[in-house]
Protein backbone atom coordinates (compact mmCIF):
# COMPACT_ATOMS: atom_id res chain seq x y z
CA UNK A 1 0.00 0.00 0.00
CA UNK A 2 1.15 3.22 -0.78
CA UNK A 3 2.26 6.03 1.45
CA UNK A 4 -0.88 7.95 2.54
CA UNK A 5 1.41 11.18 3.20
CA UNK A 6 0.50 12.74 0.11
CA UNK A 7 -3.34 12.77 0.84
CA UNK A 8 -2.56 13.12 4.90
CA UNK A 9 -1.18 16.55 5.97
CA UNK A 10 -0.82 18.82 9.17
CA UNK A 11 -4.27 17.38 10.71
CA UNK A 12 -2.36 13.82 10.94
CA UNK A 13 0.57 15.00 12.55
CA UNK A 14 -1.96 16.88 14.78
CA UNK A 15 -3.76 14.00 15.54
CA UNK A 16 -1.52 11.79 16.22
CA UNK A 17 -0.20 14.00 19.28
CA UNK A 18 -4.04 14.10 20.11
CA UNK A 19 -4.24 10.35 19.98
CA UNK A 20 -1.02 9.79 22.17
CA UNK A 21 1.02 8.37 19.27
CA UNK A 22 3.70 7.75 21.20
CA UNK A 23 2.49 4.36 22.15
CA UNK A 24 3.13 3.32 18.76
CA UNK A 25 7.02 3.57 19.22
CA UNK A 26 6.76 0.78 21.23
CA UNK A 27 6.74 -1.55 18.65
CA UNK A 28 10.37 -1.19 17.18
CA UNK A 29 10.41 -1.54 13.53
CA UNK A 30 10.28 -4.47 11.47
CA UNK A 31 9.71 -5.93 8.08
CA UNK A 32 6.85 -9.14 7.16
CA UNK A 33 8.35 -12.66 8.06
CA UNK A 34 8.10 -15.31 5.24
CA UNK A 35 4.60 -16.41 5.09
CA UNK A 36 3.03 -19.88 5.88
CA UNK A 37 -0.56 -21.43 5.51
CA UNK A 38 -2.64 -18.42 4.32
CA UNK A 39 -6.49 -18.80 4.12
CA UNK A 40 -9.14 -17.68 1.80
CA UNK A 41 -11.98 -19.89 0.06
CA UNK A 42 -11.80 -20.14 -3.79
CA UNK A 43 -12.05 -17.19 -5.66
CA UNK A 44 -15.55 -16.43 -7.21
CA UNK A 45 -15.52 -15.61 -10.83
CA UNK A 46 -15.36 -11.68 -11.29
CA UNK A 47 -18.17 -11.59 -13.95
CA UNK A 48 -20.21 -12.26 -10.50
CA UNK A 49 -20.30 -8.82 -9.82
CA UNK A 50 -20.22 -5.18 -11.92
CA UNK A 51 -17.05 -3.93 -12.11
CA UNK A 52 -18.21 -1.06 -10.00
CA UNK A 53 -19.29 -3.45 -7.33
CA UNK A 54 -15.83 -5.27 -7.30
CA UNK A 55 -14.21 -1.69 -7.21
CA UNK A 56 -15.57 -0.73 -4.36
CA UNK A 57 -15.54 -4.40 -2.33
CA UNK A 58 -11.73 -3.77 -3.03
CA UNK A 59 -11.76 -0.51 -1.56
CA UNK A 60 -13.44 -1.82 1.21
CA UNK A 61 -11.03 -4.58 1.89
CA UNK A 62 -8.01 -2.63 1.97
CA UNK A 63 -9.88 -0.19 4.83
CA UNK A 64 -10.98 -3.14 6.58
CA UNK A 65 -7.62 -5.22 6.65
CA UNK A 66 -5.52 -2.51 7.58
CA UNK A 67 -5.50 -2.45 11.01
CA UNK A 68 -5.39 -5.99 11.50
CA UNK A 69 -2.04 -5.89 8.94
CA UNK A 70 -0.64 -3.20 10.67
CA UNK A 71 -0.94 -4.61 14.57
CA UNK A 72 0.81 -7.60 12.83
CA UNK A 73 3.23 -5.62 11.57
CA UNK A 74 3.93 -4.16 14.73
CA UNK A 75 3.85 -7.37 16.75
CA UNK A 76 6.93 -9.12 14.35
CA UNK A 77 8.20 -5.59 15.74
CA UNK A 78 8.16 -5.60 18.84
CA UNK A 79 9.09 -9.47 19.83
CA UNK A 80 11.55 -9.99 17.42
CA UNK A 81 14.21 -9.79 20.36
CA UNK A 82 16.04 -12.78 22.26
CA UNK A 83 15.43 -11.12 25.98
CA UNK A 84 13.65 -8.12 26.74
CA UNK A 85 15.18 -5.17 26.00
CA UNK A 86 14.69 -1.28 25.41
CA UNK A 87 10.66 -1.56 26.26
CA UNK A 88 10.43 -4.74 23.45
CA UNK A 89 10.51 -8.47 24.83
CA UNK A 90 9.68 -12.16 22.89
CA UNK A 91 5.68 -13.14 23.12
CA UNK A 92 4.48 -13.44 26.59
CA UNK A 93 6.82 -10.99 28.22
CA UNK A 94 6.75 -7.70 29.80
CA UNK A 95 9.19 -5.20 27.86
CA UNK A 96 9.73 -1.74 30.04
CA UNK A 97 10.83 1.63 29.11
CA UNK A 98 12.94 2.38 32.38
CA UNK A 99 13.86 5.86 31.45
CA UNK A 100 12.11 8.92 29.83
CA UNK A 101 13.76 9.92 26.16
CA UNK A 102 15.10 13.40 25.59
CA UNK A 103 16.22 15.62 23.40
CA UNK A 104 17.56 14.08 20.45
CA UNK A 105 16.57 11.15 20.54
CA UNK A 106 15.89 9.71 17.00
CA UNK A 107 13.61 7.13 18.05
CA UNK A 108 11.17 9.18 20.28
CA UNK A 109 8.29 10.22 18.64
CA UNK A 110 5.55 12.45 20.48
CA UNK A 111 7.40 11.26 23.75
CA UNK A 112 6.51 12.35 26.92
CA UNK A 113 7.87 13.01 30.61
CA UNK A 114 4.46 11.76 32.21
CA UNK A 115 4.91 7.97 32.52
CA UNK A 116 6.81 4.75 31.75
CA UNK A 117 6.00 2.38 29.45
CA UNK A 118 5.80 -1.32 29.50
CA UNK A 119 4.17 -3.69 26.73
CA UNK A 120 3.51 -7.29 26.54
CA UNK A 121 2.25 -8.99 23.21
CA UNK A 122 0.34 -11.81 24.13
CA UNK A 123 -0.63 -15.54 22.37
CA UNK A 124 -2.87 -17.79 24.49
CA UNK A 125 -3.30 -19.92 21.31
CA UNK A 126 -2.74 -22.95 23.46
CA UNK A 127 -3.15 -21.96 26.75
CA UNK A 128 -4.11 -18.50 28.94
CA UNK A 129 -1.33 -16.52 29.95
CA UNK A 130 -1.78 -15.49 33.73
CA UNK A 131 -0.74 -11.86 34.68
CA UNK A 132 0.43 -10.48 37.91
CA UNK A 133 0.62 -6.59 38.66
CA UNK A 134 1.93 -5.76 42.15
CA UNK A 135 0.25 -2.84 44.49
CA UNK A 136 0.32 0.63 42.81
CA UNK A 137 -0.28 2.36 46.48
CA UNK A 138 -0.91 6.03 45.11
CA UNK A 139 0.71 5.85 41.93
CA UNK A 140 -1.40 5.87 38.85
CA UNK A 141 -0.96 3.71 36.11
CA UNK A 142 -3.19 2.09 33.30
CA UNK A 143 -3.41 -1.48 31.42
CA UNK A 144 -5.14 -0.98 28.35
CA UNK A 145 -5.35 -4.56 26.24
CA UNK A 146 -6.32 -4.77 22.34
CA UNK A 147 -6.94 -7.42 20.72
CA UNK A 148 -5.57 -7.78 17.48
CA UNK A 149 -8.27 -5.77 15.34
CA UNK A 150 -7.23 -3.01 17.23
CA UNK A 151 -10.19 -2.68 19.90
CA UNK A 152 -9.48 -1.99 23.45
CA UNK A 153 -11.45 -5.17 25.56
CA UNK A 154 -9.91 -4.48 28.88
CA UNK A 155 -7.83 -1.64 31.04
CA UNK A 156 -6.62 -2.22 34.04
CA UNK A 157 -5.67 0.07 36.72
CA UNK A 158 -7.18 2.25 39.38
CA UNK A 159 -9.89 3.98 37.54
CA UNK A 160 -11.05 0.22 36.87
CA UNK A 161 -9.67 -2.17 39.25
CA UNK A 162 -8.59 -0.55 42.35
CA UNK A 163 -5.11 0.31 43.06
CA UNK A 164 -4.02 -2.70 45.11
CA UNK A 165 -2.47 -5.61 43.68
CA UNK A 166 -4.05 -7.80 40.80
CA UNK A 167 -3.88 -11.18 38.97
CA UNK A 168 -5.70 -12.02 36.24
CA UNK A 169 -5.67 -14.37 33.03
CA UNK A 170 -5.71 -13.68 29.67
CA UNK A 171 -7.53 -16.54 28.01
CA UNK A 172 -8.21 -16.78 23.98
CA UNK A 173 -12.04 -16.64 22.95
CA UNK A 174 -12.89 -20.18 23.13
CA UNK A 175 -10.89 -21.59 25.85
CA UNK A 176 -12.55 -23.46 28.75
CA UNK A 177 -10.81 -24.45 32.00
CA UNK A 178 -10.08 -23.49 35.49
CA UNK A 179 -8.02 -20.91 36.89
CA UNK A 180 -6.22 -20.89 39.74
CA UNK A 181 -7.69 -19.42 42.67
CA UNK A 182 -7.68 -16.00 43.02
CA UNK A 183 -7.45 -15.17 39.03
CA UNK A 184 -10.27 -13.28 37.45
CA UNK A 185 -10.51 -14.20 33.84
CA UNK A 186 -10.08 -11.31 30.78
CA UNK A 187 -11.50 -12.91 27.35
CA UNK A 188 -9.71 -11.30 24.68
CA UNK A 189 -11.39 -11.46 21.61
CA UNK A 190 -8.88 -12.78 19.38
CA UNK A 191 -5.74 -15.44 20.26
CA UNK A 192 -2.98 -12.55 19.71
CA UNK A 193 -3.30 -9.09 20.90
CA UNK A 194 -1.25 -6.17 22.88
CA UNK A 195 -0.97 -4.97 26.83
CA UNK A 196 0.20 -1.11 26.74
CA UNK A 197 0.91 -0.14 30.50
CA UNK A 198 1.51 3.51 31.39
CA UNK A 199 2.68 4.38 35.20
CA UNK A 200 3.30 7.89 36.21
CA UNK A 201 6.63 9.06 37.10
CA UNK A 202 7.41 12.32 38.53
CA UNK A 203 11.04 12.89 37.08
CA UNK A 204 13.90 11.33 36.87
CA UNK A 205 13.88 10.84 40.71
CA UNK A 206 11.18 8.66 40.38
CA UNK A 207 12.62 5.84 38.17
CA UNK A 208 13.84 3.56 41.09
CA UNK A 209 10.71 3.43 42.94
CA UNK A 210 8.66 2.91 39.05
CA UNK A 211 11.08 0.59 37.81
CA UNK A 212 10.82 -1.65 40.87
CA UNK A 213 6.50 -1.59 40.26
CA UNK A 214 7.50 -2.82 36.59
CA UNK A 215 9.77 -5.17 37.94
CA UNK A 216 6.84 -6.71 39.63
CA UNK A 217 4.92 -6.94 37.09
CA UNK A 218 4.70 -10.94 35.88
CA UNK A 219 3.39 -12.73 32.98
CA UNK A 220 3.71 -17.00 32.93
CA UNK A 221 1.32 -19.29 30.49
CA UNK A 222 -0.90 -20.94 32.84
CA UNK A 223 1.08 -24.12 32.92
CA UNK A 224 4.22 -22.80 34.25
CA UNK A 225 2.27 -20.00 36.31
CA UNK A 226 3.16 -21.92 39.56
CA UNK A 227 6.96 -23.10 38.23
CA UNK A 228 10.11 -21.29 37.75
CA UNK A 229 9.23 -18.73 34.95
CA UNK A 230 11.33 -15.32 36.19
CA UNK A 231 11.68 -14.04 32.73
CA UNK A 232 10.37 -16.72 30.40
CA UNK A 233 11.65 -18.18 27.38
CA UNK A 234 14.51 -17.01 24.94
CA UNK A 235 12.91 -15.52 21.97
CA UNK A 236 13.70 -16.55 18.45
CA UNK A 237 15.32 -13.59 16.29
CA UNK A 238 14.61 -13.74 12.27
CA UNK A 239 17.99 -11.78 11.15
CA UNK A 240 15.76 -11.41 7.98
CA UNK A 241 13.30 -8.85 9.30
CA UNK A 242 13.46 -5.10 8.69
CA UNK A 243 14.70 -3.27 12.31
CA UNK A 244 15.57 0.22 10.46
CA UNK A 245 11.45 0.82 9.22
CA UNK A 246 8.64 2.17 10.96
CA UNK A 247 5.61 -0.31 10.77
CA UNK A 248 3.57 2.46 9.15
CA UNK A 249 6.27 2.23 6.21
CA UNK A 250 6.25 -1.27 6.15
CA UNK A 251 2.15 -1.56 5.75
CA UNK A 252 2.36 1.49 3.03
CA UNK A 253 5.21 0.07 1.37
CA UNK A 254 3.68 -3.33 0.39
CA UNK A 255 1.83 -4.25 -3.00
CA UNK A 256 -1.39 -5.92 -2.63
CA UNK A 257 -0.17 -9.53 -2.89
CA UNK A 258 1.68 -9.10 -0.02
CA UNK A 259 -0.80 -6.95 2.04
CA UNK A 260 -3.79 -9.50 1.42
CA UNK A 261 -1.16 -12.49 2.23
CA UNK A 262 -0.59 -11.55 5.63
CA UNK A 263 -4.26 -10.17 6.00
CA UNK A 264 -5.25 -13.88 5.36
CA UNK A 265 -2.37 -14.83 7.49
CA UNK A 266 -3.28 -13.36 10.48
CA UNK A 267 -7.12 -13.13 10.24
CA UNK A 268 -6.37 -17.63 10.52
CA UNK A 269 -5.65 -17.01 13.86
CA UNK A 270 -7.46 -14.29 15.03
CA UNK A 271 -10.94 -14.36 13.80
CA UNK A 272 -13.25 -10.94 13.07
CA UNK A 273 -16.25 -10.14 15.63
CA UNK A 274 -19.88 -11.17 15.59
CA UNK A 275 -20.66 -7.43 13.72
CA UNK A 276 -18.72 -8.16 10.94
CA UNK A 277 -20.19 -10.75 9.70
CA UNK A 278 -21.87 -8.54 6.89
CA UNK A 279 -18.27 -7.27 5.76
CA UNK A 280 -17.24 -10.99 5.15
CA UNK A 281 -19.53 -11.93 3.27
CA UNK A 282 -19.11 -9.09 1.18
CA UNK A 283 -14.99 -10.19 0.55
CA UNK A 284 -16.01 -13.34 0.51
CA UNK A 285 -17.61 -12.75 -3.50
CA UNK A 286 -14.00 -11.65 -4.15
CA UNK A 287 -12.59 -14.71 -3.29
CA UNK A 288 -11.30 -13.30 0.14
CA UNK A 289 -11.88 -15.23 3.25
CA UNK A 290 -12.77 -18.98 4.23
CA UNK A 291 -11.40 -22.09 4.50
CA UNK A 292 -9.16 -23.51 1.71
CA UNK A 293 -5.66 -22.08 1.27
CA UNK A 294 -4.80 -18.98 0.05
CA UNK A 295 -2.74 -17.13 -2.77
CA UNK A 296 -3.30 -13.98 -4.16
CA UNK A 297 -2.13 -15.31 -7.40
CA UNK A 298 -4.86 -17.46 -7.87
CA UNK A 299 -7.78 -15.02 -7.50
CA UNK A 300 -9.35 -14.20 -10.24
CA UNK A 301 -7.32 -11.80 -12.80
CA UNK A 302 -10.05 -9.56 -12.43
CA UNK A 303 -10.08 -9.27 -8.56
CA UNK A 304 -6.03 -9.33 -8.15
CA UNK A 305 -6.33 -5.79 -10.78
CA UNK A 306 -9.09 -4.63 -8.95
CA UNK A 307 -7.11 -4.80 -5.55
CA UNK A 308 -4.16 -3.32 -7.13
CA UNK A 309 -5.92 -0.31 -8.66
CA UNK A 310 -7.73 -0.17 -5.19
CA UNK A 311 -4.91 0.79 -2.96
CA UNK A 312 -5.00 4.41 -4.09
CA UNK A 313 -8.28 5.53 -3.33
CA UNK A 314 -7.80 3.15 -0.33
CA UNK A 315 -5.47 5.31 1.31
CA UNK A 316 -6.78 8.50 0.34
CA UNK A 317 -10.08 7.63 2.50
CA UNK A 318 -8.18 6.44 5.54
CA UNK A 319 -6.97 9.87 5.58
CA UNK A 320 -9.43 11.70 5.37
CA UNK A 321 -11.00 10.21 7.82
CA UNK A 322 -8.00 11.29 9.98
CA UNK A 323 -9.09 14.87 9.80
CA UNK A 324 -12.85 13.63 10.97
CA UNK A 325 -11.32 11.96 14.54
CA UNK A 326 -11.36 15.28 16.62
CA UNK A 327 -13.53 17.96 17.84
CA UNK A 328 -11.64 21.99 17.85
CA UNK A 329 -12.43 24.48 20.37
CA UNK A 330 -10.24 27.09 21.45
CA UNK A 331 -7.73 26.25 18.90
CA UNK A 332 -7.44 22.75 20.46
CA UNK A 333 -8.16 19.55 18.73
CA UNK A 334 -9.44 16.63 20.95
CA UNK A 335 -10.65 13.07 20.20
CA UNK A 336 -12.97 12.56 22.92
CA UNK A 337 -15.22 9.60 21.27
CA UNK A 338 -14.64 6.61 18.73
CA UNK A 339 -11.45 5.82 20.16
CA UNK A 340 -10.54 2.17 21.39
CA UNK A 341 -13.49 0.66 20.69
CA UNK A 342 -15.05 1.17 16.91
CA UNK A 343 -17.90 -1.13 16.17
CA UNK A 344 -18.05 -1.49 12.16
CA UNK A 345 -17.08 1.93 11.99
CA UNK A 346 -13.90 0.34 9.68
CA UNK A 347 -12.71 3.77 7.87
CA UNK A 348 -12.19 5.03 11.66
CA UNK A 349 -10.80 2.72 12.93
CA UNK A 350 -8.08 2.32 10.30
CA UNK A 351 -7.71 5.97 10.32
CA UNK A 352 -6.66 5.85 14.26
CA UNK A 353 -4.42 2.79 13.28
CA UNK A 354 -2.40 5.10 11.12
CA UNK A 355 -1.72 8.03 13.08
CA UNK A 356 -2.26 6.41 16.61
CA UNK A 357 -1.88 2.55 16.73
CA UNK A 358 -2.36 1.77 19.73
CA UNK A 359 -4.53 4.65 21.10
CA UNK A 360 -6.21 4.68 24.66
CA UNK A 361 -9.92 5.26 25.64
CA UNK A 362 -10.40 8.29 26.22
CA UNK A 363 -11.69 7.63 29.67
CA UNK A 364 -8.26 6.83 30.87
CA UNK A 365 -6.65 9.76 29.09
CA UNK A 366 -7.14 12.57 26.48
CA UNK A 367 -4.85 14.55 24.40
CA UNK A 368 -5.46 18.14 23.50
CA UNK A 369 -3.09 19.59 21.30
CA UNK A 370 -2.62 22.70 19.27
CA UNK A 371 -0.30 24.21 16.54
CA UNK A 372 -1.66 27.54 16.48
CA UNK A 373 -2.89 30.88 19.29
CA UNK A 374 -5.66 32.80 19.95
CA UNK A 375 -5.63 34.64 16.37
CA UNK A 376 -5.13 31.21 14.08
CA UNK A 377 -1.09 31.94 13.87
CA UNK A 378 1.13 29.39 14.12
CA UNK A 379 3.43 28.53 17.19
CA UNK A 380 6.79 30.44 16.72
CA UNK A 381 9.84 29.99 19.49
CA UNK A 382 10.29 33.54 18.53
CA UNK A 383 7.32 34.78 20.25
CA UNK A 384 5.96 34.38 24.28
CA UNK A 385 2.53 32.97 25.24
CA UNK A 386 0.71 32.22 28.13
CA UNK A 387 -1.86 29.56 29.07
CA UNK A 388 -4.10 31.00 31.41
CA UNK A 389 -6.28 28.86 33.64
CA UNK A 390 -9.06 30.34 35.55
CA UNK A 391 -9.77 28.47 39.33
CA UNK A 392 -12.86 26.74 38.06
CA UNK A 393 -11.49 26.25 34.17
CA UNK A 394 -8.44 24.43 35.83
CA UNK A 395 -8.10 20.84 33.96
CA UNK A 396 -10.33 18.50 35.46
CA UNK A 397 -8.94 15.03 36.51
CA UNK A 398 -9.19 12.24 38.82
CA UNK A 399 -5.00 11.43 38.31
CA UNK A 400 -3.08 14.64 37.53
CA UNK A 401 -2.21 16.53 33.86
CA UNK A 402 0.74 17.66 32.10
CA UNK A 403 1.67 20.24 28.98
CA UNK A 404 4.40 18.83 26.69
CA UNK A 405 6.48 21.37 23.84
CA UNK A 406 7.23 19.43 20.57
CA UNK A 407 9.30 20.96 18.03
CA UNK A 408 8.12 20.65 14.61
CA UNK A 409 9.83 17.20 14.17
CA UNK A 410 7.37 15.94 16.98
CA UNK A 411 10.54 15.40 19.05
CA UNK A 412 11.45 17.50 22.54
CA UNK A 413 12.88 21.01 21.69
CA UNK A 414 16.75 21.16 23.38
CA UNK A 415 16.66 23.56 26.35
CA UNK A 416 19.42 23.88 28.76
CA UNK A 417 17.06 23.37 31.28
CA UNK A 418 16.29 19.81 30.03
CA UNK A 419 12.49 20.77 30.55
CA UNK A 420 10.45 19.69 28.53
CA UNK A 421 7.06 19.55 30.19
CA UNK A 422 4.93 20.91 33.23
CA UNK A 423 3.29 18.61 35.45
CA UNK A 424 -0.02 19.66 37.61
CA UNK A 425 2.03 17.28 40.24
CA UNK A 426 5.11 19.88 39.53
CA UNK A 427 5.09 22.68 42.34
CA UNK A 428 3.34 25.14 40.22
CA UNK A 429 3.23 28.48 41.32
CA UNK A 430 -0.76 29.46 41.51
CA UNK A 431 -2.28 32.74 41.56
CA UNK A 432 -4.02 34.54 44.65
CA UNK A 433 -7.36 33.75 43.53
CA UNK A 434 -6.41 30.29 42.35
CA UNK A 435 -6.15 30.62 38.61
CA UNK A 436 -2.63 29.41 37.19
CA UNK A 437 -0.85 31.01 34.43
CA UNK A 438 1.39 28.58 32.07
CA UNK A 439 4.56 30.14 30.57
CA UNK A 440 5.95 29.09 26.98
CA UNK A 441 8.93 31.54 25.95
CA UNK A 442 13.00 30.61 25.09
CA UNK A 443 14.53 32.41 27.85
CA UNK A 444 13.23 32.10 31.67
CA UNK A 445 10.72 34.64 32.80
CA UNK A 446 12.08 35.05 36.10
CA UNK A 447 11.84 33.40 39.51
CA UNK A 448 8.62 33.65 39.93
CA UNK A 449 7.34 32.00 37.10
CA UNK A 450 9.83 29.53 36.60
CA UNK A 451 8.30 26.92 38.08
CA UNK A 452 5.29 27.43 35.60
CA UNK A 453 7.77 27.79 32.85
CA UNK A 454 8.18 25.72 29.25
CA UNK A 455 10.76 26.42 26.92
CA UNK A 456 10.30 27.05 23.64
CA UNK A 457 12.63 25.83 20.84
CA UNK A 458 15.90 28.14 19.79
CA UNK A 459 13.91 28.65 16.51
CA UNK A 460 10.94 27.86 14.27
CA UNK A 461 7.51 26.47 14.61
CA UNK A 462 6.39 24.24 17.77
CA UNK A 463 3.17 22.62 19.31
CA UNK A 464 1.80 22.06 22.36
CA UNK A 465 -0.10 19.03 24.01
CA UNK A 466 -1.64 18.57 26.96
CA UNK A 467 -2.66 14.98 28.35
CA UNK A 468 -5.57 14.92 31.02
CA UNK A 469 -5.28 10.94 32.94
CA UNK A 470 -8.21 9.51 34.25
CA UNK A 471 -10.33 12.49 32.90
CA UNK A 472 -13.51 13.61 34.50
CA UNK A 473 -16.90 13.86 32.99
CA UNK A 474 -16.80 17.41 31.91
CA UNK A 475 -13.37 16.70 29.97
CA UNK A 476 -15.13 13.60 28.32
CA UNK A 477 -18.61 15.10 27.45
CA UNK A 478 -16.96 17.83 25.79
CA UNK A 479 -17.96 20.89 28.16
CA UNK A 480 -14.65 21.82 29.07
CA UNK A 481 -11.35 22.67 26.83
CA UNK A 482 -7.93 23.78 27.16
CA UNK A 483 -7.92 27.90 26.98
CA UNK A 484 -6.59 29.22 23.68
CA UNK A 485 -3.10 29.84 23.28
CA UNK A 486 -2.25 33.83 23.89
CA UNK A 487 0.78 35.95 22.95
CA UNK A 488 2.51 37.97 26.10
Amino acid sequence: MRSYSTTCTWSAVVLAAALGADTASLAATQSPQPLLRLVTETAMPASRVSAQELHDIAVDAYVYAYPLVMMEMARRAATNVAAPVDGRAPVNQFGHRTAFPTAGMDKAAWPNTDTLYSSLWFDVVAEPLIVQIPDAGERYYTLSMLDMWTDVFDSRGPRTSGRGAQTFAIVGPSWQGVLPAGVSAVRSPTAQGWLIGQVQTAGPADYAAVNQFQAGMRAAPLGLWDKPYALGAAGVVNPMWDTTTAPVALVAGMDAAAFFNVFAEVQSRNPAHANDNPMRERLHRVGLGGPQPFYFSRLDPAVQQALVDARPEAGRRIADNVARLSQDSNGWSMVLNGIGTYGTDYARRAAVAYVGLGANKPEDVIYPVTAIDAKGEALRAERRYVLHFDKAQLPPVDAFWSLILYDDGHAFAANPEQRYAVRSTDPLRYNADGSLDLIVQRKNPGVELAANWLPAPDEGPFMLNMRLYWPKNAALDGNWAPPAVRSR
